[in-house]
């Protein structure tokens, strides 16, 4: 992440709870009330990017696992087409016997 990103969230998540604290007193809260909700709604906001963060974290749906299995991929695709039709057919033969072969 970018330091303009960083401070981008930071000031969007500033922006988000002084709307909201004078969204809740233009709606009969009064300061102390107004105050405590739009901290409720913060901290809410923020477990719920904590839960999703580990979430993708546990699940390994993060970018950086995603670029390393693009990586594998292409290296893998990239060693298939470099690969001789003699060779190909042989692993495509040690394949299919791996592949007949009960498994225990």
């Amino acid at each position: 992440m970018r330091r303009i990103d960083v401070i981008g969230i930071s000031l969007g998540v500033f922006v988000t709870g002084g709307l909201t604290y004078l969204f809740l007193q233009n709606r009969g809260l009064d300061g102390i009330s107004a105050g405590i909700w739009s901290q409720v709604v913060l901290v809410g906001g923020l477990l719920a990017w904590i839960f999703s963060y580990l979430l993708r974290a546990l699940t390994q749906k993060m970018t950086y696992n995603q670029q390393i299995k693009d990586y594998q991929e292409a290296f893998l695709q990239k060693r298939l087409e470099s690969l001789t039709p003699e060779e190909l057919e042989k692993i495509t033969a040690e394949i299919a016997q791996e592949n007949s072969q009960p498994k225990p």
